[in-house]
């Protein structure tokens, strides 16, 4: 793609002429063997041990202290996953789209005044009774006016999903400068930049990103550790990122939200 590189996240090999077809980058991560022709996390300098709890970011690891300066000063830098991509337009895709004709092709010039792109947001307001039942008895008696929707901030549905207290331990770890802001921002907003992802122009950006996110991280396992249990709990460090991407990138840039659209590679041109 013309003045862009864009990372497309995958856990198996044989999706690798799919990516290309899409002129992205294929990223190969996790168990499985991947050829010459995929990126890894596994050479140089790296973290791939830690992918099942740090997710797509042992990438980004690996990105920023091998391959980011290596990437012209010119190119738009952005992510995706194999279940996970940004759309072509800014607009609603009907039902039945055409999966090839509706993914990214192009840096659309609506992006030209904007420093990053973001997901659009998810809300976590419209949780169903059975869930919050389920799994948010002990986020309810730290926050009871959850019971209304419009209370369910993002510190409640992190408390539900990934363990009570992890977020408010996490977060007085947080470097001064970002510790507060943070906080305010999961204890007011209701709904978060989903996914992991985004696309910026700056490298100088990225750079500031990663160096004030993998500090924050390290400093996280010297409290959580990695002896962890179930899905929700041994990809913290993934969901604490995940939390923490959108309040970094709309405090320090220039930040467009754009769609994304949900659909699993796997099954390309299988019909």
């Amino acid at each position: 793609m013309k003045n862009a590189n864009i990372f497309c996240l995958c856990l198996e090999n044989t999706l690798l002429k799919k990516v290309k077809d899409l002129n992205y980058v294929p990223v190969g991560l996790g168990v499985e063997k991947f050829s010459s022709e995929w990126l890894t996390d596994k050479d140089g300098e790296n973290i791939s041990k830690k992918n099942s709890f740090y997710g797509e970011y042992t990438f980004h690891y690996w990105l920023w202290k091998n391959h980011l300066d290596k990437i012209s000063d010119d190119t738009w830098i952005g992510f995706c996953a194999y279940r996970r991509f940004w759309q072509n337009k800014n607009e609603k895709l009907e039902e039945n789209f055409d999966f090839k004709n509706s993914v990214l092709n192009h840096i659309p010039d609506e992006w030209n005044n904007y420093d990053v792109i973001l997901g659009d947001k998810i809300s976590v307001e419209e949780l169903k009774w059975m869930k919050v039942l389920k799994y948010g008895k002990m986020a309810l008696i730290r926050n009871p006016y959850a019971i209304f929707k419009k209370k369910r901030n993002i510190r409640f549905h992190f408390d539900m999903f990934h363990g009570n207290g992890v977020l408010d331990k996490a977060i007085n770890l947080l470097n001064e400068k970002d510790k507060n802001d943070f906080k305010q921002f999961v204890f007011n907003e209701t709904s978060y930049n989903q996914g992991n992802m985004f696309i910026c122009k700056s490298k100088n950006i990225i750079k500031n990103y990663y160096n004030t996110l993998f500090e924050w991280l390290e400093k996280c396992e010297n409290v959580f550790g990695f002896d962890l249990q179930g899905y929700g709990n041994i990809r913290i460090y993934a969901f604490l990122a995940e939390r923490f991407l959108p309040y970094w990138f709309n405090k320090y840039s220039n930040v467009k939200e754009w769609p994304i659209v949900f659909y699993d590679l796997r099954k390309l041109n299988e019909k």
